[in-house]
Formats: C-alpha cells, structure tokens, sequence
C-alpha cells in the first residue's frame, strides 16, 4: 500500500447524497479480482451513454476537472453493497482523497484498508467547499494527514479526526497483511511448537 502524507490537487465535485457503490462501479466491471484497469468503470454508468460515449454533461467528462486526485461529496457517501472494487477504481483513477460529511461503513473501512483516505467534515463545511469549487472548477485543496487538515481553495485550513491506529498504517503504507507480517517470526516459533507438542495436526 502506498504511504499517504498529503496531497494536492484537483477537487471533483460528486455535489449528491447517497452516491452508492453501484454508482461508482457498476455491476459489469465486477468481473476480476484485478486492482488494475477499474478507473475506466468509475462512475461508468453516469460517465458514459449507452454506446460508451461520454456524458458530455457529466462532471468526469468536463475539461476542468481532469486529473483530479481529490472527490467531494455530500453525505452517506459509499453506501450500497460491499463490493471492494468501489475502493479500487478510485485508487485506479488516480483519486486518493474523498471528502464527505458521511461514508457507508463498510465502504469507509475498505477505503482505509487499500490507502484511500476518506475524510469527514460537518455538512457545513461540505458545503462552503462545494461553493468554492463550482464558483472556481479546477481549484485545488490540499489534504494532509500529517497535520489532518483539509486547507480549501481559499487558504482556510478545516481539521478532521480519524483513528489513530488507522492514520499511523495509512502514514506508514502498512495494510492488514503487513500488520501480520511484523509478526512472522512470533507466527513461526508458534508453529514450530505446535509441530513438537501436536504432531497430529500436521
């Protein structure tokens, strides 16, 4: 998993509550279990017409937004089924941040798990950002998990809270897997012991 620090950059504006994961990625891309080529099917139903023509009205699709590394949304963002892949066609877009004033839980955990930050704020503040960005399409915000702030387009710093536990993987690169790892050698002189002492279990 790639550390995560801060980043700046082109904020998407997703201006809905309730976007859910089929939204994000529809059912036809849920095909593999590659983490790879999943950025072309985010948000595929509202980003393409039925022959796979973009949606010239749709804001992935607007010339301003391009680039982006940055999703802003409204609340109960990520809910719906469970379905991994939503974490992983933002990660295959290039997005690493979402802010929102609320996530689906099981989205919100997933995203932590695979190095998207997801970042809540009051709707208010949601809001007075939504503004900034549809007054100025293409503007910038940056986010920080050293300091955990998301400074606007405007200079104004809004602080957020996440887990420590969660913050210290995401700032080292660590997911589960690595957790465990850290554990190998404890692991291994537990299994040799249990070769000495359960023989039959082999």
């Amino acid at each position: 998993m790639k550390p995560f620090s801060e980043v700046s950059g082109i904020v998407l504006p997703v201006d809905q509550d309730n976007v859910d994961t089929d939204a994000i990625i529809p059912q036809r891309w849920l095909i593999t279990v590659s983490r790879s080529g999943l950025g072309k099917g985010l948000f595929g139903g509202w980003r393409y017409d039925g022959e796979g023509r973009p949606r010239p009205g749709f804001v992935m699709n607007l010339d301003a937004f391009q680039n982006a590394s940055i999703i802003l949304s409204r609340s109960n963002y990520g809910c719906g089924s469970s379905r991994e892949h939503a974490v992983w066609a933002h990660l295959d877009y290039g997005i690493r941040v979402v802010i929102a004033s609320s996530f689906g839980p099981i989205f919100y955990d997933n995203a932590l798990k695979n190095g998207l930050l997801p970042v809540v704020l009051p709707p208010e503040q949601v809001a007075g950002l939504m503004g900034q960005i549809h007054e100025s399409p293409g503007a910038a915000c940056l986010v920080s998990l050293t300091d955990n702030t998301v400074t606007g387009p405007d200079g104004r710093g809004y602080p957020f809270a996440l887990d420590a536990g969660r913050r210290d993987l995401l700032l080292a690169g660590a997911d589960d897997i690595a957790i465990t790892l850290q554990m190998r050698d404890h692991i291994e002189r537990f299994q040799e012991c249990q070769r000495l002492t359960s023989p039959w279990l082999e």
